[in-house]
């Protein structure tokens, strides 16, 4: 076996470049309890560690709307453009970032990624203060968005790192773990109003730098590249031309695109919807982390149950829920009743984060039901492939477009209080959306028919 460390990997026989590793063998028993799981318990750490890191930048946003008071001079439509912007480009860099893993390597894209974080955070830190030109804040909020491909290299690199048999637990704890940055990036905005006033916005972004330079340097002296890793263009081009592929992309939309829509505009409804409440920052800004931090860490949660119920069984029910709280949420905005609304919008993250855990647990279980039929049982090495060959590529296009949900998320609340003075049209439209997820599950994942992939 190759290894990382100078003397061994020399003693066996391999290059030392760049801490590659050249003979990976997971699935082989003595190999990962000789040194296998040591190694990628040591990157998996490091991957969720940076990864936090990103959806902290990614979603800092969030939080800076909140200090962007009347000197300013932003409506609540320009700041739900502040926080569309970001979504918008995380999404759109999550197809790249997945591919460059195996391209560049795991270890030296980890260092990349996380060094490049360093733009939007200094640019933040310096800039952001009254006077300030609205287009100005809008390029800081895009530079932002590197943060959200994080994701997709993470899980990718994480992906290669582990044996079939752990993948679930292993990719449950870097997303969970990664999506945490969004409640972190919470509590950090809630300690500067507590401590240095709603004067200095930029201080947060500061907060930040020294974290993505440990960050960058951990996974320069620890973390690995695995030669082995390749790219498989033909299975992104095969997936595009399956419609699994899309139905699972809307479904993703639904779950993981809520949670990050309503991490980026919950504290700006919030102050809105209940101005009298919170009149200033630090009033929301109590509350606004508690949605994200339940949603992620009930992510791990949701692929469990998914296991123990059924991944399509779990999401079809979980929809159901979505739809009643975002029921509730509406209720509360019409009567102006902030428990019931608070109590709404938590679960809308909770059931969120269930389903982030669940739809993701429905890919490999789809592409493996679907190639077992297409070559039958009597090549089920061949089979198994083929379904990892084709969840991988699936996993990548539904990240990139499920982040694509939080755009449309805080694009429905603008467009709803710029129409009709209140988010309601906003919450009718989720109600909606949730009902269309629940059909789409239904009827090609539970609806008994032919081609209804089995176990799912």
């Amino acid at each position: 076996m190759t290894v990382t460390t100078g003397d061994e990997r020399k003693a066996a026989g391999h290059r030392l470049k760049g801490r590659w590793i050249d003979d990976w063998r997971p699935e082989d028993p003595e190999f990962w309890r000789a040194r296998g799981a040591r190694i990628a318990r040591r990157n998996l750490v490091l991957s969720i560690f940076s990864e936090h890191i990103g959806f902290s930048v990614w979603t800092l946003w969030s939080v800076l709307v909140l200090f962007l008071g009347p000197e300013y001079g932003i409506d609540p439509a320009g700041k739900f453009v502040l926080t569309a912007v970001p979504a918008l480009v995380g999404s759109v860099l999550r197809l790249p970032y997945t591919f460059a893993v195996a391209k560049f390597g795991g270890r030296n894209w980890t260092i990349f990624s996380a060094v490049v974080l360093l733009v939007p955070s200094v640019l933040i830190a310096l800039l952001t203060e009254p006077g300030v030109s609205y287009s100005t804040l809008l390029l800081l909020a895009a530079a932002a968005g590197v943060g959200g491909g994080n994701f997709a290299s993470s899980m990718a690199n994480i992906n290669a790192f582990y044996p079939q048999r752990l993948k679930g637990w292993a990719l449950g704890l870097n997303a969970g773990g990664g999506n945490l940055g969004v409640a972190t990036v919470q509590l950090v905005g809630l300690a500067v109003l507590a401590t240095a006033g709603d004067s200095n916005p930029g201080l947060i972004a500061g907060i930040y730098i020294p974290l993505i330079v440990l960050a960058a340097l951990g996974s320069a002296l620890y973390m690995d590249n695995l030669s082995q890793a390749r790219n498989d263009k033909r299975a992104m081009r095969d997936a595009c031309h399956n419609p699994h592929t899309w139905v699972m992309s809307v479904l993703y939309i639904g779950t993981f695109g809520s949670f990050i829509g309503f991490g980026f505009a919950f504290g700006q409804v919030l102050q809105i919807e209940f101005q009298t409440d919170f009149d200033t920052p630090i009033k929301a800004a109590y509350l606004t982390f508690l949605g994200p931090l339940l949603g992620s860490l009930l992510r791990p949660v949701g692929g469990w149950m998914a296991d123990q119920l059924g991944g399509a069984r779990l999401t079809f029910w979980n929809f159901v829920a979505m739809a009643v709280a975002a029921s509730l949420v509406l209720v509360a905005s019409g009567q102006k009743s902030l428990p019931l609304y608070l109590a709404g919008f938590i679960m809308l993250f909770v059931f969120s984060g269930v389903g982030n855990g669940s739809t993701y647990k429905m890919i490999p279980a789809i592409f493996r039901a679907t190639a077992r039929r297409g070559l039958g049982d009597g090549d089920a090495v061949a089979a198994e492939n083929e379904a990892r060959r084709m969840a991988g590529a699936v996993i990548g296009v539904a990240g990139a477009i499920g982040a694509f949900g939080g755009v449309l998320v805080n694009v429905a609340f603008r467009q709803s209080f710029i129409a009709y003075k209140s988010a309601d049209a906003a919450y009718i439209a989720f109600i909606t959306f949730y009902a269309l997820c629940c059909a789409l599950t239904w009827l090609f994942y539970l609806r008994p028919h032919a081609n209804r992939p089995a176990g799912v």
